[in-house]
C-alpha cells in the first residue's frame, strides 16, 4: 500500500484524453505547464511490442537530431510484398477532406502552423451533427494567434481562412457563416486587392446557395471598392469589373440560376456610368463587352453606337467598332434599334 502511494506521488499529471480524427491533443493546462511559450518541442516516441502504450520523452533539439540519425540507420528495410500488404490494410480516405490548394492561394508566414488547426476544425464541421462551437473556436484561434507584423501577410491569412470557410459553407451546409465572415473577417483585410477578392468569394458562395439578397450586398461593396480607385487607375478598375462579371457568369453557368432584378440594376448602372465616363476607347469597348457578356444587349448596343458616333472618321478603330455594333444589332433583343 505504501509503495502504491509513493508511485502516485511521483505522477505529475494524469488525465483521460481521446484520439479524434485530427489526432491527439495535450490538455491545455499541461501544455502551459510543460511547454510555456516555447513553440518547438521535440519528443522521442516509443511504442513497445505489446502496442498497449505510447511513450513520449521530451528531448532537446540536439538530442532529437542525433536520435533521428541513429533511428534512420537502424530502421529495417521493408520488403516490396510487405509494403503492398500494408497498403491494402490502410484506412481508406474519407470522402470529404480539406482542399489546401484551394485555401492557400497566397503563402503567408504561419501557414504551416495554421494548417493543422484548420484541418482539425474541418473534421469538427464534418461531425454529425456538426460540432460548430468547437470548430469555430479553432478558426477564431487561428485568426487571433497567427497574426504577423505586416498587413499584407495578415490579409493573406484572412483570405485563406475565408476560402476555407466558404468550402465549409458549401460542404457542410453552414450558410450562417456567410454573415460571420463578412462582419468579423473582411473588415480586417487591409489589402485592397485581397479585400475585393474576399468580397468576390462572398458573391460566389451566396449565388451558389441562392442567397441572392446576400449576393446583392456583396456586389454593392465590390462596386464601391471599384469606385474608390483613382480615375487614373483604369486598368485596375477594368480588371475589377472583369473579375466580378466572370464570377457571376461562372456561377450562373454551373448552377443554372437567374440573376435578381436588383443585381441587374446594380451592374447596369455602374457599367454604363463607367462606359460613358471612360476616355480611352479600349476601356469603352471593354465595358461594351461586359454588358454583352451579361446579356444587357440593349445597353451594350447603345454604348457601342455612342462610341461609333463620337469616333473621328480617320480613327483606326472605326472598323472594329462597326463590327461590334453590327454584332449587337443582330443579337436577339426586345428593343427597336436604328439600322446603321
Amino acid at each position: 500500500m505504501k509503495e502504491e502511494n509513493n508511485s502516485k506521488e511521483e505522477i505529475f499529471f494524469e488525465d483521460i484524453i481521446k484520439k479524434t480524427k485530427s489526432g491527439i491533443t495535450f490538455p491545455k493546462s499541461l501544455r502551459e505547464e510543460l511547454f510555456g511559450e516555447n513553440p518547438d518541442i521535440f519528443f522521442k516516441l516509443t511504442v513497445p511490442q505489446e502496442k498497449d502504450k505510447i511513450i513520449l520523452e521530451i528531448v532537446s533539439e540536439e538530442q532529437a537530431k542525433l536520435l533521428s540519425d541513429k533511428l534512420k540507420k537502424q530502421k529495417p528495410q521493408v520488403s516490396r510484398s510487405k509494403k503492398q500488404e500494408t497498403k491494402s490494410i490502410e484506412k481508406k480516405p474519407v470522402s470529404m477532406e480539406p482542399n489546401w490548394g484551394e485555401y492557400f492561394v497566397y503563402d503567408f508566414k504561419n501557414q504551416e502552423k495554421v494548417q493543422p488547426i484548420l484541418e482539425s476544425a474541418f473534421y469538427k464541421f464534418a461531425e454529425k451533427p456538426s460540432n460548430l462551437k468547437d470548430a469555430m473556436g479553432r478558426v477564431k484561434y487561428t485568426l487571433i494567434s497567427f497574426l504577423s507584423s505586416t498587413k499584407t501577410d495578415n490579409a493573406k491569412l484572412y483570405f485563406s481562412i475565408i476560402k476555407f470557410l466558404v468550402d465549409v459553407i458549401e460542404k457542410f451546409n453552414q450558410p450562417n457563416l456567410i454573415d460571420w465572415i463578412f462582419e468579423k473577417i473582411i473588415p480586417n483585410i487591409k489589402s485592397k486587392y485581397l479585400y475585393e477578392l474576399a468580397l468576390l468569394e462572398m458573391v460566389d458562395i451566396s449565388l451558389r446557395i441562392k442567397r441572392f439578397e446576400k449576393a446583392e450586398t456583396y456586389i454593392f461593396y465590390v462596386l464601391k471598392n471599384i469606385d474608390d480607385y483613382p480615375k487614373s487607375e483604369q486598368y485596375n478598375i477594368m480588371n475589377s469589373f472583369k473579375q466580378l462579371v466572370k464570377t457571376i457568369l461562372k456561377v450562373e453557368k454551373t448552377h443554372e440560376i437567374e440573376r435578381s432584378s436588383k443585381i441587374d440594376i446594380l451592374l447596369k448602372e455602374k457599367l454604363l456610368e463607367y462606359g460613358q465616363e471612360a476616355e480611352d476607347i479600349d476601356y469603352k469597348i471593354q465595358i461594351v463587352e461586359f454588358l454583352e457578356d451579361l446579356n444587357y444587349i440593349e445597353l451594350a448596343y447603345k454604348l457601342a453606337k455612342d462610341i461609333q458616333v463620337n469616333l473621328p472618321s480617320e480613327s483606326v478603330r472605326i472598323e472594329e467598332v462597326r463590327k461590334i455594333v453590327r454584332r449587337l444589332h443582330s443579337a436577339p433583343i426586345t428593343e427597336q434599334k436604328d439600322v446603321m
